[in-house]
């Protein structure tokens, strides 16, 4: 990869949200307010399909979806394999998603992940743990496979919370109904133990899930007093539009597929926003100082500010194509492009990780 250079952007300040390229208006729960100029310095380039930015102090790690994870340091980029037991199914929005490092990293040098798997002509998702040795991956045992899978709608975001918990994201597999079903491990959110185990304290007896109801939530954060926020994707087609942010509380029921946007329900959790007909499809989302929620959009295109507190929304990154996640590191943001998706238009750098000016 070449070396990291400077850039500079002048960002329009108004917040359109675009679907196909046209402009459609966005329900931001609040007056909309401008974005801030913003510079930023390209940190890698020519990445593949990244999907998410993990930290171990200086040192970042990106996972890319065809099942590699790529090592910037220093300046340098280094392509990392990975040896999994079970084959990455890179296809549609499958393959290899989520990664996080374990809190232990340091010593252990473990971290966890999530990727789409063929398994009897279905496909599906596992969650596993990840062992670096010797400047390899190697996959040291499976805490969760069988998780519903399709083309669309595989969520995989992964977070380990402020109570030292495992939360992981999956999507309805393109089966609504699955959303509503308890027993199913689709369309929810999913909290477990660093270990794999089922924790005592999960809302439904002997179940990972910690919340239902979601359709393919894509981004999980925590503000600073410890509510966690999701951001996920509405339905495609008419009515389309409709993503979300909900604050997650244990086994509360969002609602998909039997409401969405602002329509309530008894025993249904409305969500904080949600865009109206308008639709930016986020993804990884962080949280930044004075309760602001970064939220990394694809369809969107943008870098978006949501304060939780005013319910105002503003612009922060325009006009780098598709965003795939953002992350907030010693009080720096970063973000990666995700135009090498298949769905997005590629530069001769893309993918990129950015780091955006103080």
């Amino acid at each position: 990869m070449r070396k990291s250079v400077m850039a500079a952007i002048v960002l329009t300040v108004m917040l359109l949200a675009s679907c196909d390229g046209n402009k459609s208006s966005v329900n931001t729960g609040g007056a909309q307010e401008p974005g801030e100029q913003a510079a930023y310095q390209v940190i890698a380039e020519e990445l593949k399909a990244p999907w998410v930015i993990a930290f171990d102090g200086d040192v970042i790690y990106i996972s890319e979806r065809d099942g590699n994870i790529v090592r910037v340091a220093d300046g340098k980029s280094t392509r990392m394999t990975v040896q999994f037991h079970k084959n990455v199914h890179a296809q549609g929005e499958g393959g290899f998603l989520g990664f996080v490092l374990a809190p232990d990293f340091q010593t252990s040098k473990e971290a966890f992940a999530y990727h789409t798997y063929e398994e009897n002509g279905e496909i599906l998702n596992r969650i596993i743990v990840l062992k670096l040795e010797n400047n390899a991956w190697t996959e040291s045992r499976a805490l969760l496979e069988g998780i519903p899978g399709s083309f669309n709608h595989d969520g995989g975001r992964m977070a380990i919370g402020p109570d030292g918990l495992l939360y992981v994201t999956t999507g309805d597999a393109g089966q609504d109904e699955l959303a509503q079903n308890r027993n199913s491990l689709a369309g929810k959110i999913l909290r477990m133990k660093l270990d794999g185990s089922i924790p005592s304290s999960n809302p439904f007896p002997e179940s990972y899930v910690y919340s239902y109801g979601h359709r393919n939530p894509q981004g999980l954060a925590w503000s600073g007093s410890g509510m966690l926020f999701v951001a996920e994707h509405g339905p495609s087609g008419d009515p389309g539009g409709h993503d979300e942010i909900n604050s997650i509380v244990p086994g509360g029921n969002y609602g998909w597929p039997v409401v969405i946007g602002g329509q309530h329900r008894d025993g249904m959790i409305d969500p904080v926003y949600h865009t109206g007909e308008g639709t930016i499809a986020p993804s990884g989302i962080a949280m930044a100082a004075g309760n602001n929620l970064l939220i990394a959009t694809l369809r969107g295109e943008k870098l978006l500010q949501y304060n939780t507190l005013t319910k105002k929304m503003s612009t922060v990154l325009e006009n780098e194509g598709r965003l795939r996640d953002v992350r907030v590191h010693d009080g720096r943001v970063y973000v990666i492009t995700n135009n090498t998706d298949g769905r997005g238009t590629p530069s001769d750098r893309d993918d990129r990780l950015l780091l955006l000016a103080k």
